[in-house]
């Protein structure tokens, strides 16, 4: 996201970020400190590792990251983990500041709205929030009991106390609907219902997406249209971690017995880095497909390509310099070949990016667009 230089507020002295000029006064009153548990895993951009700090033993350090602009990981599996060295999976954090604050403007909220917050996880985001549009306007949803409770603790020391419900976001909260705005800090892979239900005609749902291909998710602003759908544009590419109903179970491998076809294949292997164009648009053609890139020691790299409904797999192995490139294929569908597809697609369409691609959820369930809503992918 670009801000006007109107609209702009740029860096104060301790903040390394801009933010939007009406979310200015909540930054500078609200700062992420307040919000973060002595022992927490500050996360290097760079290096794509977490690095523990416990403020009890050095708190300078830990107020550097609390004010840096680096996500901040606050809790590991679910909870179960325990120790100082990082864990398996990250399972709460506080996301990186810049982010949060292209999303509050990307919500375009207003005096007088009432905003669900779906994942409270520190209280942060719904303190600024409330400090925007008031402590009764936001409703904030934490499935963990653990991490709402410490939320609810930092949120009633920093002086705010919206409405946090500890329960199954998916559900949505109807005592409060309908609501203007609905806002979600964490991957989805589907929206549920209710949330488009809670919300009403012309209120927008701000939501990372995705689809099981990638683990990365864009950024989508739907408008909920008074026939229960709901359309709109994705933003820009963001990682964020799954909603915990959501999360992609990795299929079991076919059994043993079938035939394995083999063949060749002169497509350009596409870059599969998580916020490179190609997998999020893959993706949505490739919806029920998960895919993993193997890297070898000589320097080729193997694609390889999961179904999640039917017992299948396939592989591709890509050498610099070659223009043939071995294909495997197996089980009950030939997804190479629906890959090549999806492959041909993209570039027929110019290799599109976020920008150019969309989203409608309809009661049947969801598609995704190019460039116009009219225009299916």
């Amino acid at each position: 996201m670009t801000l006007a230089p109107e609209q702009e507020d740029r860096p104060e002295p301790g903040r390394s970020f801009p933010v939007a000029a009406a979310w200015a006064p909540a930054f500078a009153a609200v700062p992420r400190s307040l919000f973060l548990p002595d022992l927490i895993w500050a996360y290097d951009m760079a290096t794509g590792t977490s690095r523990p700090l416990d403020r009890t033993a050095d708190e300078s350090t830990w107020r550097a990251a609390a004010a840096a602009d680096i996500p901040i990981v606050t809790q590991w599996d679910d909870g179960e983990h325990r120790g100082t060295e990082p864990g398996t999976v990250p399972t709460s954090s506080a996301s990186q500041p810049s982010l949060v604050a292209a999303m509050l403007d990307d919500l375009r909220v207003e005096s007088g709205m009432r905003v669900l917050e779906q994942g409270t996880g520190t209280g942060w985001n719904a303190a600024l929030l409330a400090h925007r549009i008031g402590d009764a306007n936001v409703t904030t949803i934490e499935i963990d009991p653990q991490v709402s409770a410490r939320a609810r603790a930092a949120l009633h020391a920093a002086g705010h106390r919206p409405h946090l419900v500890c329960g199954d976001g998916a559900l949505g909260h109807p005592p409060g609907a309908p609501y203007d705005r609905i806002t979600v800090t964490y991957g989805l892979r589907e929206i549920p219902r209710p949330w488009i239900e809670q919300t009403r005609p012309g209120g927008m749902i701000l939501a990372p997406f995705g689809t099981h291909y990638s683990n990365a998710d864009a950024l989508v602003r739907l408008t909920v249209a008074r026939d229960g759908t709901a359309t709109g544009p994705f933003l820009q590419p963001v990682e964020f971690m799954k909603m915990r109903s959501q999360r992609l179970r990795w299929p079991n491998a076919p059994a043993d017995g079938g035939t394995v076809a083999e063949g060749t294949t002169t497509a350009t292997l596409p870059g599969h880095g998580k916020f490179d164009p190609f997998p999020l648009a893959a993706g949505l053609r490739l919806r029920d497909v998960v895919h993993a890139v193997q890297p070898h020691e000589d320097g080729a790299r193997t694609l390889w390509l999961y179904s999640l409904t039917v017992p299948a797999w396939a592989a591709a192995t890509f050498r610099d310099g070659e223009t043939a490139h071995l294909v495997r294929q197996y089980g009950g569908r030939r997804l190479w070949d629906d890959f090549e597809r999806a492959l041909a697609w993209w570039h027929e369409a110019g290799r599109p990016g976020t920008g150019r691609l969309g989203l409608t959820v309809t009661p049947d369930g969801w598609h995704a667009w190019l460039d116009d809503p009219a225009q299916p992918v």
